[in-house]
């Protein structure tokens, strides 16, 4: 069992890991002011996957031969990490960044929705009341056919659809598969489909600052991958898992010293339903999990 200093250590993990996770969305969103998007994404994953690749290979786990149904399975999640990743960041590019990164804070409550329909998971009237709720503050945020309704939210949402898929792949992977080897494999699958789309993009020259911030969007990416599994390694689940939600503090504040982006009264109320509606979700999972044990 978990001692509180472990908590506290897994806790810490957790919040980095979201740090790591927003200054990466930061410097792809001041990149691609001046770069193509499927070119800045082409170069962040060139240095992620090498830098990934090297990791891997000290814990032993770069190279895997997949059985038939594994290797569908893995192709099937880096097939819905190749989209998310796309929607996400058009997303990203043409909206606030607290706001996308709202958007993405519904995923609990569809990942649980989905374990409902395709994994036979149960799930409660309290836990779907709640769902239904937590969309309502999605649509919030968004506010379709609103005076400030922004299309490109409608990409972020799309973003969550394939997160979902990639996180149902994630459960049908066998035990056994190295996690190592999957995150490289979809890494490698992401930059090879943004150098393809880059071809159909003029190529622009890379200044050295804005490789720079490539270089460290690929640094903290990784950071936030490690240190989010490190959270879970020290961590009990239910103590270290709503720390998920202070990326939206470091959203709000990048967005507003970097960019200038001030949430409105609505947009915050959303993310206050989104969140609390979240909670609760993983509140009620953890007490039917205790009551199953």
């Amino acid at each position: 069992m978990n001692n509180a200093s472990d908590n506290l250590r897994g806790a810490v993990f957790m919040m980095l890991s979201m740090a790591g996770y927003v200054i990466n969305d930061t410097l792809i969103k001041l990149v691609t002011a001046d770069i193509p998007l499927a070119q800045s994404v082409f170069i962040r994953g060139l240095v992620a996957s090498a830098l990934l690749a090297g990791f891997a290979a000290y814990k032993g786990q770069l190279f895997y031969r997949a059985p038939r149904g594994e290797l569908k399975i893995i192709l099937w999640r880096a097939f819905a990490e190749i989209s998310a990743t796309y929607c996400f960041l058009t997303a990203l590019i043409n909206m606030p960044l607290a706001n996308v990164t709202a958007i993405l804070q519904a995923l609990p409550l569809a990942v649980t929705l989905a374990g409902s329909l395709f994994l036979g998971h149960k799930v409660g009237w309290r836990r779907y009341l709640a769902i239904l709720v937590g969309f309502g503050g999605v649509l919030i945020i968004i506010r379709p056919g609103g005076a400030d309704f922004n299309s490109f939210a409608l990409w972020a949402v799309a973003a969550v659809g394939f997160i979902t898929l990639r996180d149902v792949m994630a459960v049908k992977l066998r035990p056994d598969t190295p996690s190592m080897f999957v995150a490289l494999f979809t890494a490698v699958g992401v930059t090879g489909a943004a150098g393809i789309a880059a071809l159909f993009e003029p190529w622009v020259p890379v200044s050295a600052t804005s490789f720079s911030y490539l270089f460290a969007a690929a640094g903290f990416i990784l950071i936030g991958y490690i240190t989010s599994i490190s959270a879970m390694r020290y961590g009990e689940i239910a103590f270290v898992s709503p720390f998920r939600y202070t990326v939206l503090v470091w959203a709000l504040l990048l967005g507003i010293f970097v960019f200038k982006d001030y949430p409105d009264f609505w947009t915050m109320t959303g993310i206050g339903v989104v969140v609390g509606t979240g909670v609760f979700t993983f509140y009620r999972e953890q007490r039917g999990k205790a009551k199953a044990g």
